[in-house]
């Protein structure tokens, strides 16, 4: 299966980073979100990718282009110059390399790439700015036993901030926390069987009327998943992945048992 991965976004909230690189080349130690997550896929054996892309993306070309594998792998040097290589990262990877406008939503941008999805009857997508501990095998086996459409993960609300209730002229009934509320919230990593274009117009942003659409054909399913999953949408976000890394906390990385 492919995998499609949605790099074109303006990661606005992410000060600091949003007007210097696109949010998927964020660092997490010596290496970007967006390779932490295709080194994700491919320790699954998932390692054709296309990639969706918008804003700043000749730095995401430049940077696959320009790609240092003894950045993060061992490697002998020797006779002055000659470098060899002890493993290797991308070296059996296929990268399609696809524009999909500045503006786009990932709906359009999802669209703009079908013609590369090719023959295949399944393949997988995700947003770039999340990483998970997820075990993708067996995620993808419940998925395969149905006849669904398409199928996505649901996580935990990751917000901190309280609820209100409030009841007749502006009575407070309760105050709690968010996460007390059972509420899940949609996080990626999406699996689709190829006709999920006939349910996808022109325009369209993907979880809105599309996902109505397989919702209301009953052609739509979730994985709901407690475990971890984090999102880097602010600064705080990317704080928080640096912390996590630099204390060798990193629970995404299950390539580090290989």
């Amino acid at each position: 299966m492919k995998v499609v991965l949605f790099c074109g976004g303006l990661g606005t909230r992410l000060r600091d980073y949003a007007t210097t690189m696109p949010k998927p080349l964020v660092p997490i130690g010596d290496r970007p979100l967006m390779w932490h997550l295709m080194k994700y896929y491919a320790h699954f054996g998932y390692k054709e990718f296309i990639l969706c892309l918008g804003y700043k993306a000749n730095m995401i070309k430049d940077y696959f282009l320009n790609y240092n594998e003894c950045v993060s792998n061992d490697f002998v040097f020797s006779n002055g110059g000659e470098v060899k290589l002890i493993k290797s990262d991308i070296q059996d990877w296929k990268i399609t390399f696809v524009d999909t406008g500045l503006n786009s939503n990932i709906g359009q941008r999802l669209k703009a790439v079908e013609k590369y999805i090719g023959d295949d009857e399944m393949f997988m997508a995700n947003y770039s700015d999340c990483l998970s501990d997820l075990d993708l095998n067996s995620y993808i086996q419940r998925f395969e036993k149905t006849n669904k459409t398409a199928c996505f993960l649901t996580v935990p609300l990751q917000q901190s901030f309280h609820s209100v209730v409030l009841g007749e002229n502006s009575k407070i009934e309760s105050i709690q926390p968010i996460k007390t509320l059972n509420i899940a919230i949609n996080g990626g990593y999406f699996i689709f069987r190829r006709n999920v274009f006939e349910y996808l117009q022109e325009g369209e942003e993907l979880v809105e009327k599309p996902f109505n659409r397989l919702m209301q054909a009953n052609q739509l399913m979730t994985y709901e998943y407690n475990g971890f999953w984090k999102a880097m949408d602010t600064f705080k976000d990317k704080v928080e992945y640096d912390r996590m890394f630099s204390n060798g906390d990193s629970p995404w990385q299950l390539w580090k048992d290989e």
